[in-house]
């Protein structure tokens, strides 16, 4: 028998690799592995689920056995990838071997922890699929207060959306404001004022040092001696890629799994993408260079060899009470930042020394003018 196409993960990256691939080859026998339950979903829809009320079965768009026949593939859910082995063309689970022809890192990456002194750390949830979604929605239930450790994209998307799904919202994070390393500070300050406008309380500077437990909750102390009062935890500090298999496998690590544009690793019929992969330099932890990488690599391991292109990567945040579009300034490049408008609606955009766009960031009604904007800005990877 054909030794399969096998990848390692179905979230976004995993199963939208295998769609594009089944719609140009129906044949080649189509393996995905996967550590968790195999649902397809889409993870950005996480920090949409309070407010809409969504328990995690309400995210999911397909069991993992729907899956498997829409694309023609058997997955493997709840299965563990111990090992593997270039030279062989193989992985290891357990004692168990499985040839490859070629094989597909899509594994993602895990959330960044930071250990916490006190007896409470078991209420500190990471919320990066969804059942560790189903697990702090459980945990959630019947309690009022959270506290949320970052105030990057995702911890200010959760602040959001458990505010309007009715919760209290602290958040903490040893900054000057929120999404220090993707927006101006002007554009900053227009979200984080929406957000206190809803409710949240911010704690800029400090850290959490020890997280107890009480007769009501929990009391989260701050390195700079305020107790706050919670009655669970979500960490959003950041997530890290996935590379520790691929590094004992003898594969190239950078800050991610190192590929080309043709998303091939250091060693041959093994490829990687999504937020696990670094491609020609950039690991972007975004949709839209997920989506590139997944149409490139199926034509090429549909046998006609593809180089991935990146146009320009706007980045859409979910805080609906301040509506934001982010456009990065690609690695790299520098410019001069201008800023118009007043109060929420903050147009905030960067040109080099010859006038060239190189990003924004937009906020309330000036989101209006993203799609002009993106016209004159730079492929990240052309």
């Amino acid at each position: 028998m054909n030794a399969p196409v096998v990848i390692i993960g179905t979230g976004l990256a995993g199963y939208n690799l295998a769609r594009e691939f089944r719609k140009l080859d129906g044949e080649t026998p189509l393996l995905l592995i996967t550590a968790d339950d195999g649902r397809s979903y889409s993870k950005p829809m996480l920090s949409t689920g309070f407010g809409k009320n969504k328990e995690a079965d309400g995210l999911s768009m397909a069991e993992p056995g729907a899956m498997a026949e829409q694309l023609k593939a058997e997955v493997r859910t709840h299965t563990h990838v111990t090992g593997i082995d270039p030279g062989h063309k193989r992985l290891w689970i357990g004692e168990e071997s499985v040839h490859y022809r070629d094989l597909v890192l899509a594994w993602g990456a895990e959330t960044v922890r930071v250990p916490v002194e006190g007896d409470g750390s078991e209420a500190i949830f990471p919320i990066n699929d969804l059942e560790d979604y189903a697990r702090f929605r459980a945990a959630a239930a019947g309690k009022r207060r959270v506290l949320i450790l970052g105030v990057g994209l995702i911890g200010c998307e959760f602040a959001n959306d458990l505010i309007l799904g009715g919760y209290e919202a602290d958040l903490v994070a040893p900054c000057e404001q929120v999404m220090p390393t993707l927006l101006h500070p002007a554009a900053a300050a227009a979200v984080q004022t929406g957000l206190e406008n809803l409710g949240a309380r911010f704690h800029l500077g400090p850290v959490l040092t020890r997280l107890s437990k009480v007769e009501n909750g929990l009391e989260a102390h701050l390195s700079d001696g305020e107790v706050l009062h919670c009655d669970l935890v979500v960490s959003a500090i950041g997530l890290r890629p996935r590379v520790d298999l691929a590094a004992a496998a003898g594969l190239e690590i950078g800050r991610g799994v190192v590929v080309d544009r043709h998303l091939k690793t250091s060693h041959a019929n093994i490829y990687a993408l999504g937020d696990c992969a670094e491609v020609d330099g950039l690991n972007l932890l975004y949709v839209m260079p997920l989506m590139s990488c997944a149409r490139a690599l199926a034509q090429t391991l549909a046998g006609t060899p593809t180089p991935v292109k990146y146009g320009p990567m706007p980045v859409t945040v979910k805080t609906p009470v301040c509506p934001l579009v982010v456009s990065p300034v690609p690695k790299g490049r520098e410019g001069i930042w201008s800023v118009e408008g007043q109060g929420a609606d903050i147009k905030a955009l960067c040109h080099d020394a010859d006038g060239n766009l190189l990003g924004y960031a937009l906020t309330g009604a000036a989101v209006m003018d993203k799609l002009a904007l993106n016209k004159a800005l730079p492929s990240l990877l052309a």
